[in-house]
């Protein structure tokens, strides 16, 4: 028996058959322009290091982290009396 071609494209079962005629195209966009996104799109050799977002934010508060402490260890290390000059032996 010969089954009818549109059966043969629908793959999704009955409960799923979506009708989008009634869609509003667009209908979050202006909020989305209003209220910004937090959606950040990283490249593919990124990607390879970082399998999920759990790592991504792990790496970023390191990095933050390691930049607040050396921040501090410059602002601390500044001379406070003129160099002098050293001698030579």
């Amino acid at each position: 028996m010969k089954r009818k071609s549109h059966e043969l494209d629908d793959d999704l079962r009955p409960e799923y058959d979506l009708d989008f005629s009634k869609g509003e195209r667009g209908k979050y966009y202006k909020r989305l322009l209003k209220e910004g996104s937090n959606v950040v799109v990283l490249d593919p050799d990124i990607l390879d290091a970082f399998p999920d977002s759990t790592a991504v934010n792990t790496a970023l508060r390191s990095l933050l982290g390691l930049a607040q402490v050396s921040a501090g260890l410059t602002s601390r290390s500044r001379r406070t009396r003129p160099k002098t000059a050293r001698r030579s032996t």
